[in-house]
């Protein structure tokens, strides 16, 4: 029996040449691919801070107005009760003070009938 040699021939130069530029193609649409998706998740992020950065400062605006409503809602019914109060209170002096003179004047007729 024989021995079979086996040997593999090179490449040939256009092959080599084919497989490089097959690669280094790869690697271009590699890197474009890559760009646009960086390119998309860049846009996609400016649009989510916007929206965002937008729906704050309507929070922060509907709350202003809410805030300035109840100061002012506040404000008038403190005014309110300030003057009930103060109606009040000259109400219950009035009455007292019509009690005590009742009071006076009713001693004092009393102490000048037993007088007299």
């Amino acid at each position: 029996m024989a021995a079979a040699l086996g040997w593999s021939q090179p490449a040939s130069p256009s092959q080599n040449d084919s497989l490089k530029h097959d690669m280094k193609a790869a690697g271009h649409d590699t890197k474009l691919a890559a760009k646009d998706a960086g390119h998309d998740v860049k846009k996609d992020t400016m649009k989510a801070t916007h929206a965002t950065e937008n729906a704050s400062t309507k929070a922060a605006h509907a709350t202003e107005k809410d805030s300035k409503k109840l100061a002012h809602a506040t404000a008038k019914d403190t005014k309110a009760a300030a003057h009930a109060t103060a109606h009040d209170t000259r109400k219950a002096w009035d009455k007292t003070k019509s009690t005590t003179e009742g009071a006076y004047h009713g001693a004092k007729k009393g102490a000048e009938t037993k007088t007299n």
